[in-house]
This record gives structure tokens, sequence and C-alpha cells, in this order.
């Protein structure tokens, strides 16, 4: 194997200037591959490559499936495809989106982790709530080297913080200096990567993002135990990985959660299903005036039909009372 070591970066919200930096302050002779996932859109026109291709010296690119992984190339994830890494390539997926996303950070992570064991670096950029946190636990205990971006330097701090809080960050510095620590990181001797001894949870969830199995067969069963909650895209039972913390969740159709990126799927749940509500009671309170204008002539009726339209639309205000909170206390 060619490759001696491998980097992998995860970001989202503020990550295009994040990855603009990164790649300006990489060398042309960078020592390793550089592969990289943005949460983006699905139908987002797909321009980050493009972007950090002008940006620095490295040749940057959308990923291909087989690519044969070369040192100094930065590989981006292409838009609604999971990056994962095998021997010497990569490869695409369309398998179950996670923490909401796919492309999604931590099936980059775990593969690379797999593969590469020591070799690999992990580096958290800005980003909202805490994809890639698990991911770079697994780099961690798999002997690879770890790298978080300040909080306080990120323009969206969660995804750092999170990282932080898993306890997985073997360097904390801000984005200006990461390069410089990659680069030093990169130049160490290290011996080339034979067998890694890789626990059956990551086994297990690789398996899943690859659609080599579907994720009962894969083994989710051996590493996840029911929960009492539904997962929030398909609806079925939501199975809580054992001995993680913070806890993780997996689907029989193998979408997966963190449990800041599951409170935030809930959360958009109850607020649709609020707005739905405020949505059906104006409806009924119109239809219900309508009516009562066209029964006018039948008194009893129609005040009945007054009555009903006011306590429908009062019902629809305390609704919308209770989203405007929400609202406030979310944008604190």
């Amino acid at each position: 194997m060619s490759v001696q070591r491998i980097v992998v970066v995860g970001t989202s919200s503020g990550g295009v200037e994040a990855l603009r930096v990164l790649a300006a302050g990489l060398p042309p002779d960078f020592a390793a591959p550089v592969c990289v996932v943005i949460h983006r859109h699905p139908h987002s026109a797909g321009l980050i490559a493009e972007i950090l291709d002008r940006s620095g010296p490295l040749r940057a690119h959308d990923a291909r499936p087989e690519d044969r992984l070369e040192n100094g190339h930065i590989y981006v994830a292409p838009v609604d495809r999971h990056l994962l890494v095998e021997p010497g390539q990569l490869r695409l997926s369309r398998g179950p989106r996670e923490n909401l996303s796919r492309p999604a950070i931590d099936p980059l992570f775990r593969s690379a982790a797999q593969v590469y064991g020591p070799a690999t670096v992990g580096v958290i950029l800005t980003g909202d709530l805490d994809d890639g946190a698990a991911g770079l636990e697994t780099i961690r205990r798999l002997g690879g080297v770890t790298i978080v971006q300040d909080p306080g330097d990120a323009f969206a701090p969660s995804m750092p913080e999170n990282a932080l809080r898993y306890g997985a960050a073997d360097f904390l510095v801000p984005l200006g200096e990461i390069p410089t620590v990659l680069q030093r990181v990169v130049e160490r001797p290290t011996a080339e990567v034979t067998a890694v001894q890789v626990p059956r949870n990551v086994e297990v969830e690789v398996t899943i993002a690859k659609e080599d199995a579907v994720p009962m067969e894969a083994g989710l069963d051996e590493i996840a135990e029911p929960s009492m909650i539904a997962c929030p895209e398909c609806h079925g039972v939501l199975l809580r990985l054992k001995h993680e913390q913070p806890s993780r969740f997996r689907c029989h159709t193998g979408h997966a959660y963190s449990a800041e990126s599951l409170i935030a799927a809930l959360n958009t749940g109850v607020e649709e299903s609020l707005w739905g509500a405020v949505r059906a009671l104006e409806e009924a309170g119109m239809l219900l005036s309508e009516l009562a204008h066209l029964e006018a002539h039948h008194t009893g009726g129609a005040n009945d039909l007054r009555a009903r339209a006011r306590q429908t639309e009062a019902e629809a205000a305390a609704i919308r009372e209770i989203l405007q909170e929400r609202s406030n206390l979310q944008a604190r």
C-alpha cells in the first residue's frame, strides 16, 4: 500500500470557508490523501471540489467509485453519497442516512479507522450538531490522531464542542494552525499498516454504510438493543447501541442518530405537526365562518357556527403562541 497515512475531514455550517483555509495551508508535497465530507443539500450544485482545487496547491475533485488513493489529492464526498475508505481506494454508497445526512462524517471516519487504524488522522471543523464526534472517537480508539478546531474559532461551534465531549481530541487548535499540525503529523515515520484489531461494532456499522448487508444480517442485533423510540424517518423501532456514551441509535432500516441529531429530528417532527394543526384549525375556522354567513337566515344555526369558528380560531392562535415560544427558546 503506497499510501502510508490518510487524513479524513468532517465539517458542516461554515465549512466551505474552513476547507478553503485548510486547502490553502497544505503544501504541494503533502504526504497523505485528504478525504472530505461536508454536509450539503441533496440538490446542491456540488461545487466544493472546484472551490478547493482553486484554493491551494493540492488537486481536489469529487470522489469517484473505486478512486485509487493518492498522496496530495483531496477527495470530496459527492452530493447524496457516503464516502467510505477501503484498502488503497474509495467507495461511494447510498447507504442509510446518518445523523440526518448523506454524506455523513461518521461513516467516513469509521471506515478509515477500520482500514488504516493508527495511520488515520481525523479532523473535525466547524458545524452544527455532532456528526463526526463518534467517528473521531473510533479513530482515537484504533490508535489514530485526532484534531479538533477550537470551538471559539469556529463559525458553528457545536461539532467541535461535541467532539470534545467524547474526549476525542489529541490536538485542539484554531483553524489557521490545523494545516501546520497536519503536516507535522503526516511527516512522522509510520510502519505500513497491516492488520488492525477492529471492534465488532465498527465492523457492523461500516457494513451497513456500504450496503453490503441489511442491518440485522450485518449484526445490528449483536451491538444494539431495542429502545422505546421510533425512527423519525421510517418509523421503525430504534435500537440503542450498547456501550455508547453519549447514546447513539439505529433502526432496522439502518438510519443512524446520535442523541443530538435524534432530538433535532424529533423536534422537527413536532414543529411540522404543530404547523399542520394550525393549518387545519384555521381552514376549519374559515369554513365555519363561511357556513355561518350562508346560513344567516337560520339564526340559531348561524350563531352556533360562529361560536365554533371563534373556538377553532382561538385554538389555532394558542398553538401559534406555542410555536413562537419554541422559536424564542431555540434562538437563545
